[in-house]
């Protein structure tokens, strides 16, 4: 998942004729019925490849329903531009990113639920809908999930280890056979990276949050800093820059796909988006679930979903609702967007009509059975940089115990 990428502004601008769209009631899809838009202009806001892709459906849905439409790439820190542009009333009509930022967007009324009727909601993934669903109402439209995998060189590594233990001896191995330069590809950078460390995390015990009888994440249940947390680093660090050396501060997001793509790691832990590269590289690769450790729990990775939302202060509301509620899902609109960035669609007609000619797609899938939802409370948000930075300390081999529990703290103040 290239959370966290990002910034302004390139626009693929599309701009056809006008007329009106339609609204939706509680249980209804969105009719279409032409109330009159704003300015007859519907602003979509997403990154640089989900930009390009949706431009020509746009152009489409401008053109069946008599609108301008303006697709607008935002290639940097999408999310935190589009709630001060939301708080300034410059923002889009829609947006398009992952469900995590849920909690922290209804937190500053930037977006408003998305209403689809029942049979709407059933042509998708249940685990998708439930991402997108913040305090029993759906906030979003979910066309894509993700989980991260490990993706190996099966000529450099031909059978798919067992256990983390298992993949550092093979990696050694190969580093005194110098066939690799690097053990692991699994990115951490200066700052950290708790998603893609996750898995390792909960194999060796650790969690973020509890959850409540309903099933919804706690946020009072902080697991960061709790003895399992501090237990569970014990072991990432035996495997880091004082340990075995698989984990490293070296490999980061910029460069881990790019090394393994180069033949210098046998290994990459990593998600859908680093296909594509391993493709054009022409590496023979396979894909299996992130080992965990020997004697430890199966390793769980975030499952992440990627949605549309209708901005709540969005010149066009019932516009955005129509095409988010009675375009994104379709399967045309899905199938694109995967063709542009190959995630598994949450939509099982499209997924339906991919997974035949893409065999990866079962894999990941398979990888991130054991997964579990990514949160989407507004107490992630405090999450991601006290526990990567301290991921990081660790990886470099500061100690574990007092440094994860610093990070509980720290974290914990910033959710009271």
């Amino acid at each position: 998942m290239r959370i966290r990428t990002a910034g302004v502004v390139a626009v693929l601008g599309l701009a056809l004729a006008a007329s009106g769209c339609g609204d939706n009631s509680k249980d209804e899809p969105a009719a279409k019925e032409s109330p009159k838009a704003a300015s007859g202009k519907l602003v979509i806001w997403a990154d640089d490849k989900r930009a390009a892709a949706l431009k020509p459906f746009g152009d489409k849905f401008g053109q069946e329903n008599g609108v301008t439409v303006e697709v607008q790439a935002v290639s940097k820190d999408l999310q935190t531009n589009f709630v001060t542009a939301s708080q300034q009333g410059s923002g889009p009509d829609v947006v398009v990113g992952a469900h995590d930022w849920i909690g922290n967007l209804v937190q500053n009324g930037a977006i408003d639920p998305v209403q689809l009727a029942a049979e709407q909601k059933s042509a998708f993934n249940e685990t998708a809908i439930k991402a997108v669903t913040f305090n029993g109402q759906l906030y979003g439209v979910p066309y894509a999930m993700e989980n991260v995998a490990l993706i190996r060189n099966t000529e450099l590594a031909p059978e798919a280890p067992k256990t983390i233990e298992d993949l550092v001896a093979a990696g050694k191995k190969l580093k005194a056979e110098k066939k690799a330069s690097e053990i692991l590809c699994l990115q951490s950078g200066q700052n950290g990276d708790a998603y893609h460390i996750y898995p390792l995390y909960t194999s060796a015990g650790g969690y973020l949050f509890g959850t409540a009888a309903n099933g919804d994440y706690d946020p009072k249940d902080l697991g960061v800093g709790k003895p399992e947390s501090v237990e569970a680093f014990k072991k990432i660090a035996k495997l880091g820059e004082k340990g075995e050396g698989a984990l490293k501060r070296s490999i980061t997001g910029e460069n881990s796909i790019a090394t393994f793509t180069g033949k210098k790691c046998a290994y990459l832990v990593s998600g859908p988006w680093a296909i594509a590269d391993a493709k054009k590289a022409g590496i023979k690769y396979d894909i299996s679930p992130v080992p965990g450790f020997a004697g430890g729990k199966e390793a769980a990775p975030f499952v992440g979903v990627q949605s549309f939302y209708v901005a709540s202060k969005g010149k066009n509301k019932a516009l955005a609702q129509e095409f988010v509620a009675n375009y994104v899902t379709t399967p045309e609109l899905a199938v694109a967007l995967y063709n542009a960035e190959p995630r598994p669609p949450a939509l099982t007609a499209a997924l339906d009509q991919v997974k035949g000619s893409d065999p990866d797609l079962a894999k990941f899938q398979e990888a991130g059975k054991n997964g579990q939802v990514l949160p989407a409370i507004p107490a992630m948000a405090a999450i991601w940089d006290p526990f990567g930075k301290a991921e990081a300390a660790i990886i470099g081999g500061a100690d574990p115990a007092k440094t994860i529990t610093s990070a509980g703290n720290t974290i914990a103040g910033q959710i009271k």
